[in-house]
């Protein structure tokens, strides 16, 4: 039978699979193959049921299911349209009857995609194309100005300060956020403000190694911080630094949630050394045990900067991020010369300003927390119980951390996996010293619900004794 879409579907009564199973499986090879294009209309539910001669349910039952692994997407009022950008591998069931629909061994699929687990990407399919095109067409209404304010729009800066205030606990002035390229444009504004060559700077280790070599960039001697599963080690801080770069809401990479005891500590400890504690917000709007934790900035605002971005709760493209900071500091902040290397964007900071005010970037978020939770418990689910390994930071954000088992080699895992269509990354790339525990970096913010089961099966498979050993 033959939809009004064109595309060929085949339904089996008495064959192994769910009718419902049968459906979006064939509608996700369709995809692949590109008989089925990106933006293209899908019949309705009812249409597309007659069509079969199954019942409505069967057919709301696959759409269900590939609208939550990302292939679809629904338009108010228009109906239902392959969504834009999807790429993936075409599903079969494990076995007859199961509920995962995944592939047991993925490989590149037809249109060259890898199942991809790498940290630190969100989900941009997620953003509504309608959210999206009102944010741009906000911006294209707004005339370029004839001197950009080097600090950010003033409008944007009002409600970032806001935001920051319901969603983070920081209790700040427009005055004192200047707009930045997101975090790392706000690392480097900040060491080119209060750093000189030679000066000592404190980084988490493992920790996230772009802050790393922007730092060293900057001429800063870079002090490796020694963390736990709990984030930093406030005891074992060393001497002499000039400031600190944590990520307490969920450390970078293991996962660590910084407890109060040990935030407070931490602040004392930048009161009686004169250090400046840098807080990435890492992830702070996405923990799935509890509401998003207070901000570190909002103990004490004179000895912590808070650095804030849209990257991963939006996307990258943006380049659109915001710093807090003490008065005095955001004053020697707004004179520094390295504003002009800083500089956002007119139109994307008025993107996101019409996103803050309209509420949509808070919906956002609401809704990727969501998703994010379900895609996290899948992985949990599969990964959870493997015998000799360990999940960590599996509470909150885009990825959590395999310990693997004693005798496996991650870097053979990852070779292993990417032979058979999975990429993941070793907690080793995060170490600028002696890699001190092993593990694989699974990543679920660019890879829909089903991509993560597909690529999860994979992994256990790889992962169960004695198979790489």
């Amino acid at each position: 039978m033959t939809t009004s879409a064109d595309v060929p579907l085949v339904v089996e009564r008495d064959g192994p699979l769910p009718m419902a199973a049968q459906i979006a499986r064939q509608l996700r090879e369709a995809v692949c193959a590109g008989t089925l294009a990106a933006g293209e209309r899908l019949p309705s539910s009812r249409e597309l049921a007659q069509v079969l001669e199954v019942s409505r349910t069967v057919v709301m039952s696959a759409y269900t299911q590939l609208f939550a692994e990302g292939w679809l997407e629904g338009r108010h009022g228009s109906g239902t349209y392959v969504a834009d950008g999807v790429a993936g591998t075409p599903g079969t069931v494990v076995t007859p009857g199961s509920a995962s629909w995944g592939v047991a061994a993925p490989r590149p699929d037809s249109c060259g995609a890898l199942l991809d687990l790498r940290p630190g990407r969100p989900w941009a399919a997620g953003i509504d194309p309608a959210m999206w095109r009102r944010a741009l067409r906000a911006a294209g209404r707004q005339a370029p100005s004839a001197q950009p304010d080097p600090l950010g729009l003033p409008a944007l800066r009002a409600e970032a300060a806001s935001y920051l205030r319901r969603a983070r606990g920081i209790a700040c002035t427009p005055g004192q956020v200047l707009i930045t390229q997101g975090v790392l444009g706000g690392l480097a504004l900040l060491t080119a403000t209060v750093m000189r060559p030679g000066d000592r700077a404190g980084i988490e280790e493992p920790g996230y190694p772009d802050a790393r070599e922007l730092l060293a960039r900057a001429g800063a001697v870079v002090v490796p911080c020694r963390v736990d599963t709990d984030g930093i080690v406030v005891d074992e801080l060393p001497a002499g630094l000039r400031l600190v770069y944590t990520t307490p809401a969920h450390q970078y990479p293991l996962g660590g949630r910084l407890p109060i005891a040990r935030r407070r500590a931490l602040v004392r400890w930048a009161r009686e050394t004169g250090a400046l504690i840098v807080e990435d917000d890492y992830d702070g709007e996405f923990r799935y045990d509890v509401a998003p934790l207070p901000s570190l900035h909002s103990l004490d605002p004179e000895v912590v900067v808070y650095l804030g971005t849209t990257s991963k709760t939006l996307t990258p493209a943006l380049r659109t991020g915001w710093l807090a900071a003490a008065p005095g500091l955001a004053g020697r902040l707004a004179g520094s010369s390295g504003l002009s290397a800083n500089r956002v964007s007119e139109p994307s900071q008025h993107a996101v300003l019409a996103m803050l005010t309209s509420g949509d970037l808070d919906r956002h978020i609401r809704k990727m927390r969501l998703e994010y939770a379900r895609r996290r418990s899948v992985l949990a689910r599969t990964l959870g119980d493997l015998p000799g390994t360990r999940l960590l930071g599996d509470t909150a954000g885009m990825h959590v951390v395999l310990r693997t088992p004693p005798g496996l080699r991650p870097a053979h895992a990852v070779d292993a996996a990417r032979k058979r269509g999975v990429v993941v990354g070793t907690l080793a790339q995060y170490y600028a010293g002696p890699v001190t525990q092993d593990g694989l970096i699974l990543g679920y913010g660019a890879a829909s619900q089903g991509q993560v089961r597909e690529a999860t099966v994979v992994l256990r498979d790889l992962l169960r004794p004695p198979a790489l050993r």
